[in-house]
């Protein structure tokens, strides 16, 4: 078992939904995002998402994106991205950390050579948004060899006849997206994603986690509730590119963090 998987036995027997933080790596500098990031877990967050940053980040919306423009900017790569989850381990090592990316860095690394790095690093799973499941054998079958989760993304465009392909080597969890379109664009309705969550659910036991437009402690117990947790990102990277002290942007998460263990 992962660390993912052992986090999400815990909360089940705890009764409790699952809260997932994205941050992006080294935005707007090193100290600044390994500082939020030590703080996560002790503002509540179960599952930390943390971005590996690139130049075309199809997915992100604006406000990802300009956290990844800045990242980038400051000088922050993919080997300081997994330095970052060595020195995070020093201190916690049981908090699941998931890198949220694209296929090319890890592409240009080399993919053994990048899972030996992750996994000695500290990583617990991949999102690569840019890999389908017609390229499993690029990376997903690699990843879950190593013993690192492969988490894929379903929307609310993956109807009947794809969502078996896109769960078949699916592990840790299922990242639903609750909108079509990009990170931090529209708001979703718990009761528009509710039957989407349980079409999925009647097609695997992994758990469902929903993302994308979740801003308020309010939306993020909503969408909890109709699912066994939530992700929230760029209302987070919102207040880091706000320039919000480390203790602000925790005090945020942890407001958000409430909402979805309320769920």
């Amino acid at each position: 078992m992962t660390r993912i998987d052992q986090k999400f036995a815990a909360l089940k027997a705890e009764g409790k939904k699952a809260f997932v933080s994205y941050i992006m790596a080294g935005d707007p500098d090193v100290e600044t995002s390994l500082a939020v990031m030590k703080g996560l877990p002790g503002a509540g967050v179960d599952i930390i998402e943390i971005g590996l940053p690139f130049t075309d980040p199809m997915a992100d919306g604006p406000t990802i994106q300009l956290a990844g423009q800045r990242a980038l900017e400051g000088g922050m790569t993919l080997t300081k991205t997994l330095a970052m989850v060595t020195e995070f381990r020093k201190g916690d090592d049981t908090t699941p950390i998931v890198m949220m990316g694209y296929y090319n860095p890890i592409y240009s690394r080399g993919v053994d050579l990048f899972l030996t790095q992750a996994k000695a690093a500290g990583i617990d799973g991949l999102i690569i948004v840019d890999l389908p499941p017609e390229e499993d054998d690029e990376l997903c079958i690699p990843a879950q060899k190593a013993g690192l989760n492969f988490i894929r993304l379903a929307t609310p465009t993956t109807d009947d006849k794809r969502l078996p392909k896109v769960l078949q080597n699916t592990s840790g969890f299922v990242y639903y997206v609750s909108i079509t379109g990009i990170t931090g664009a529209a708001a979703p309705e718990a009761a528009d994603v509710a039957p989407e969550v349980a079409r999925i659910k009647s097609q695997t036991d992994l758990p469902v986690i929903v993302g994308f437009g979740i801003t308020t402690p309010d939306a993020a117990q909503a969408i909890a509730g109709i699912a066994d947790g939530c992700v929230v990102g760029s209302a987070i990277v919102k207040d880091i590119a706000d320039g919000k002290p480390v203790a602000e942007v925790l005090a945020r998460v942890a407001a958000l963090a409430a909402g979805a263990h309320r769920g």
